[in-house]
């Protein structure tokens, strides 16, 4: 039988995935309110373990708190946001570094298979389908590298910007392209070339890539999610 102390970590390790996924699936949008009372009335729990995993959440950057009381999901600055978004590039480059020197034959074949499988949602050209396909094939990779902390924190920072990454997708659309930098990328690493792995993610994640791309990046944000 779960002692009383596990089953409060148990009820705040929930609250703190539900309010994650609901943050990475855009379901809380920057701004939106997170309030504690109505969180414990919808899961009849008391107020201890969902402030646990509020601290938790503010911890990694997700929610801030006012300063009147009361949190919300966390806003950035757009020079916030394009800082992370650089770091979120770099670190995936060096996943697939790491991939491209210890992903194995059969992670190999799965990834390439992947990608022939997603040539019909470019087709089709659907964002939703895409984007599930999308962290697919970088699942395959992030476990490649053999390195957990690294998939950590990569992972932290996909759901900190997630919303407004997938806002400038969703704006600006460009499967095909992400399609074709996929190939790239599956390329460097069937060759095991180290530094084309690098190159390949690194400008696969970039926001753009030229000035003209990275303008209609920032002009599409809503600009109410975007932090005085």
């Amino acid at each position: 039988m779960p002692t009383d102390k596990s089953v409060f970590v148990k009820a705040s390790e929930k609250i703190h995935w539900l309010i994650e996924q609901d943050i990475k699936n855009g379901v809380l949008l920057p701004g939106d309110s997170i309030d504690e009372n109505t969180i414990a009335n919808k899961h009849k729990l008391s107020q201890t373990p969902i402030r646990e995993a509020l601290i938790k959440l503010q911890a990694q950057g997700l929610i801030t708190s006012l300063p009147r009381g009361g949190m919300i999901v966390a806003k950035m600055s757009l020079q916030q946001l394009l800082s992370l978004w650089e770091l979120l590039a770099e670190l995936e480059g060096v996943a697939a570094k790491l991939a491209c020197q210890r992903m194995s034959d059969s992670e190999l074949s799965s990834l390439k298979a992947l990608h022939e499988k997603s040539a019909s949602i470019v087709h089709s050209d659907n964002v939703i389908d895409w984007q599930k396909s999308n962290l697919a094939f970088h699942e395959i990779i992030y476990k490649a590298t053999r390195n957990p902390y690294l998939r950590q924190e990569v992972m932290r920072i996909r759901t900190v910007t997630g919303y407004y990454r997938k806002h400038a997708f969703g704006a600006l659309g460009h499967i095909k392209t992400s399609y074709e930098q996929h190939a790239n990328i599956i390329s460097a690493i069937e060759s095991r070339d180290i530094a084309k792995a690098f190159s390949a993610m690194n400008h696969h994640m970039l926001p753009a890539s030229n000035s003209t791309g990275l303008t209609n990046f920032i002009v599409n944000i809503p600009q109410e999610s975007l932090a005085a």
